[in-house]
């Protein structure tokens, strides 16, 4: 089978406020979404998912979006799964000529489903790579970026922006505005994750920032504001050298910001008290700041702490039920069958 893993990420910057046009900074993580594919002799697509946060469960189809098998898992869980996964067959097959192609595909991931991490991304960015180099075409990332973006455009009717797809692409950090997308030279940012066990509703969080925006002179203003801080990070980072580890100093300031981005929206309504008990906990734990990741409502938060101060705080903070830390993945979509087979052949030479 031809096996391609994407990162997920983490927000340093900027969520909800990308969705109008303004900038944000994410930072792809060492949590990968693993995605294998074996060519059909037929049309169908036959997906095999086992750890995406849900039962488990197995799903052969012909593409038809009504030709769904009844399986032992609640229909919204295996839409949620299949609709990214569908929409990444769709570009697949788009970029390679082949309407009728069909594939075998295993999905499996650490990241949380729906928790800030950008899983849904990372399935999308590993199962079009593998999909298509499964039929002996190798796409550049940014290509890669631009057609997992349009899947989760049609999966999120159009509230989705590049920033997830575009970093889980890419790797490392990266800079998004509006279809701006580049990559950032960032130092490797000490990272400490806390997640509730839960997930929001994205569309509905999206939907009810959206409402207030066009209620409310204040809201625009508050998302306006939150391009404010992602552009003030954004200079930090660029003055700072990618070849050192970061001072005490750049993390001050940049914590200081998180936690500003993280006040403008919980303003927006799109925290939650198990967020911000994370992220409390975090902070008098002399993290250098601390904020939401994601779309809010549930699921995780990030910190800033070099120490082990703020993971410790987190695993003993009610309602947190892990808590990590996230190592900057340099490297975004890669192929894994090749890596396997470079290390087979490292081992056979020692």
């Amino acid at each position: 089978m031809t096996v391609s893993s994407a990162p997920g990420k983490v927000y340093l910057f900027g969520e909800h406020a990308v969705v109008y046009g303004e900038p944000a900074v994410p930072c792809a993580i060492e949590r990968r979404a693993t995605v294998a594919v074996e060519p059909r002799d037929d049309d169908h697509v036959r997906v095999e998912a086992e750890d995406l946060t849900l039962d488990g469960f197995t799903v052969e189809y012909s593409g038809d979006a009504n030709d769904r098998p009844d399986v032992d898992v609640p229909t919204p869980l295996v839409d949620a799964a299949m609709g990214y996964i569908d929409a990444a067959v769709e570009q697949a097959r788009d970029a390679l000529g082949a309407p009728d192609a069909g594939f075998d595909v295993v999905v499996e991931s650490d990241i949380p489903l729906g928790a800030g991490l950008g899983s849904s991304a990372a399935v999308v960015v590993a199962a079009i790579d593998a999909a298509t180099r499964s039929l002996g075409r190798e796409l550049d990332p940014r290509e890669i970026a631009e057609r997992a973006y349009r899947a989760e455009y049609e999966v999120q009717d159009g509230q989705a922006s590049r920033a997830d797809t575009f970093c889980s692409a890419m790797g490392g950090a990266v800079r998004v505005e509006g279809d701006d997308c580049r990559t950032l030279d960032a130092p490797n940012l000490p990272l400490v994750v806390g997640f509730d066990g839960g997930a929001g509703d994205t569309g509905a969080l999206v939907a009810g920032v959206r409402a207030l925006k066009e209620r409310y002179d204040f809201a625009a203003r508050t998302v306006g504001s939150i391009g404010d801080v992602v552009r003030a990070g954004e200079r930090l980072l660029a003055d700072a050298d990618p070849t050192e580890e970061p001072d005490e100093v750049l993390l001050s300031e940049l914590g200081r910001l998180m936690d500003f981005n993280h006040g403008l929206l919980e303003a927006l309504g799109v925290s939650s008290r198990s967020l911000d008990n994370m992220v409390w906990a975090a902070r008098m734990a002399d993290a250098h700041g601390a904020k939401l990741t994601g779309a809010g409502g549930g699921g995780c938060i990030v910190a800033l702490d070099p120490t082990e101060e703020t993971e410790t705080a987190l695993r003993f903070t009610p309602g947190c039920e892990d808590a990590f830390r996230a190592e900057l993945a340099d490297e975004g979509v890669r192929a894994e069958d090749d890596r396997a087979a470079r290390r087979r052949e490292d081992e056979g030479e020692s």
